[in-house]
């Protein structure tokens, strides 16, 4: 599980030098799919992959809203910010973890009961189906996207 995390870092920051290349209008631009636009998107990923890391650990989850975000330099300084708290869940990940439960209660009152094995997949798959979107977004704006190869990346 780890080398995927690492696989999916390594390709956010890609991305953002991929997005040094654009103007900020196209940056902010609303787009079909996704989460609005590119930034948007990239807040998205990171504001999701941390959410669910602080609430595995029984700790409070402060909402951040995009618009306190909203250029490539204050997205790139938030993921900063919270990748080192990531990051050291996901290095002291054991195999035992993986069956440890998160029990929330949902807003509709039902009670929500996913492992954290469960979760942590969740967050893998949910920022590799947003590099998706980037990619499409990519080609139309004319640039070629970033690789999705795990390929030669040595994470191994």
């Amino acid at each position: 599980m780890k080398p995927f995390f690492e696989y999916n870092w390594q390709v956010r920051q890609e991305w953002y030098r991929w997005c040094e290349e654009l103007k900020e209008e196209e940056l902010l631009q609303q787009r079909t799919g996704g989460a609005g636009g590119i930034l948007q998107t990239l807040f998205h990923i990171i504001d999701v992959e941390w959410s669910w890391i602080r609430r595995m650990q029984g700790r409070p989850d402060p909402a951040e809203n995009f618009e306190d975000f909203s250029s490539l330099q204050l997205i790139r300084e938030l993921d900063a910010h919270y990748h080192s708290e990531v990051a050291t869940f996901v290095e002291a990940w054991e195999k035992q973890m993986e069956h440890n439960v998160l029990v929330e209660a949902l807003p509709d009152g039902r009670v929500s009961q996913d492992t954290w094995g469960e979760i942590m997949r969740h967050l893998i798959a949910h920022e590799i189906h947003h590099m998706g979107q980037l990619s499409v977004w990519s080609r139309e704006v004319g640039k070629k996207p970033i690789s999705a190869n795990v390929i030669g990346r040595g994470l191994v």
